[in-house]
């Protein structure tokens, strides 16, 4: 039995007033998710444990089965794999939002929609100016970066800027994790043990990173790109907003997990889900004019993902583009990444894989909700859907929200998912 897991990031939502109170997966036109619902199991799961925020970081890495508690270290160390950037003991690594703000307050979380070939100029720019031998600004793909700090401390509270989108910047600072204001930490090296050196307080830490962000606005207004997007009044790219650090993971891969896995693939446009792929020791796979957005190369990102499941044993195939819409708060392009999933991932991956003489177990879910009235992740479970060939249907009838609740799987916490389909 081969497995494939298609992800819709943020495809699950509330229910919408404009939408006659139905939710957007089931106001959507899919009839293939509602297929693969009527032919196969559904229930819902809860990708988020306790104690943390409902991030993809923590959603997709505990979708492919990994407990949180045990493995995460934030999306920095994870977009920095992604990048091929390898962390040295002593390296601090955040997640680099560029952003754009306005009023003194968060106007998007992504630079408006700032593109890879201009993030990377800004970028650059950023590490002439503010970069040294401690401090790296490592550009990644569009609006999300890579900060490596030397012997800084992950014990700091840092506000994800997705999360937070009309409200006061200055407010959102990053702060010392309690307790660990004053607290030096040893730096551990690969072996296990104390390399000698100790990292910076929580408090050093949160200053410097302060004092990074305050100095970027200035000097990210001043560049030719952003005074370009004043004159014509569009969103600045014009500050940047570190978070998600950590350091280095210790991950067993996939196949060291899971047996039947001899050999894997992980495609997506997004650096963080590459990362999680290389730490899950997955072939990862990076598909030209694969943007993160509604505007990706979803053909391609299928054609990749039907050639590596005929050589291999698994495959996590990820789609960005429900949350990011659900982020800007737009219905209607939500509407259509939900519709293009299906459309032009789950039919042609169905029709192909029903064909084929060994058995593959489809599995078709979000990481998280990201509701677009809301702009930003909850801790909710979402719906999901199992089908191969063979399998006793339950009684659902349709993929969506409300639906799957009644499904035979019921509801799945954590871990529960990954294990459980790969048991197939």
């Amino acid at each position: 039995m081969k497995h494939i897991i298609i992800l819709g990031d943020g495809m699950a939502d509330h229910a919408v007033e404009r939408l006659g109170g139905k939710t957007l997966l089931q106001y959507a036109d899919t009839p293939y998710m509602d297929m693969l619902a009527r032919k196969g199991r559904t229930g819902r799961l809860m990708t988020i444990p306790d104690g943390f925020l409902p991030g993809s970081e923590v959603a997709n890495s505990t979708i492919l089965g990994y407990d949180q508690n045990k493995v995460y270290e934030g999306r920095g160390p994870l977009e920095a794999a992604s990048i091929g950037y390898d962390m040295a003991p002593e390296d601090f690594a955040l997640r680099l939002n560029i952003i754009c703000v306005g009023d003194g307050k968060i106007i998007t979380h992504n630079g408006g929609n700032l593109s890879t070939e201009n993030g990377a100029v800004l970028m650059h720019y950023l590490n002439e100016k503010l970069g040294n031998a401690d401090i790296k600004f490592i550009p990644g793909i569009q609006y999300r970066h890579l900060l490596i700090v030397k012997r800084a401390s992950k014990h700091i509270v840092c506000a994800p800027p997705h999360d937070h989108p009309n409200e006061q910047w200055k407010s959102l600072l990053v702060q010392p994790e309690k307790g660990w204001e004053d607290k030096h930490e040893p730096i551990i090296g690969f072996d296990g043990k104390p390399t000698g050196e100790v990292r910076m307080t929580a408090q050093e830490t949160a200053d410097l990173l302060n004092d990074l962000i305050v100095k970027s606005q200035a000097l990210l207004e001043a560049h030719p790109y952003n005074k370009d997007k004043a004159a014509k009044g569009e969103r600045m790219a014009n500050l940047i907003w570190p978070w998600g650090g950590g350091y280095r993971p210790s991950m067993k891969t996939l196949p060291q997990k899971y047996p039947q896995i001899k050999r894997g693939t992980c495609i997506s446009a997004v650096d963080l889900i590459r990362g999680i792929g290389q730490y899950a020791g997955l072939d990862v796979v990076k598909v030209p004019r694969a943007t993160g957005l509604a505007d990706t190369n979803y053909e391609g990102k299928v054609e990749a993902a039907l050639t590596a499941l005929y050589n291999q044993d698994f495959v996590f195939v990820h789609f960005e583009a429900s949350d990011e819409a659900g982020h800007d708060g737009n219905l209607a392009l939500k509407l259509k990444t939900i519709e293009n999933l299906d459309h032009r991932v789950v039919e042609p991956i169905y029709n192909e894989v029903k064909q084929w003489e060994e058995p593959v177990a489809i599995a078709v879910l979000p990481d998280h909700p990201t509701p677009v009235e809301i702009r930003t992740h909850v801790k909710e479970p979402v719906p999901f859907l199992v089908w191969y060939k063979g399998i006793e249907p339950d009684s659902v009838q349709v993929y969506d929200e409300v639906s799957c609740v009644n499904g035979d799987c019921g509801m799945l916490h954590l871990t529960e998912f990954m294990d459980k389909f790969m048991a197939i």
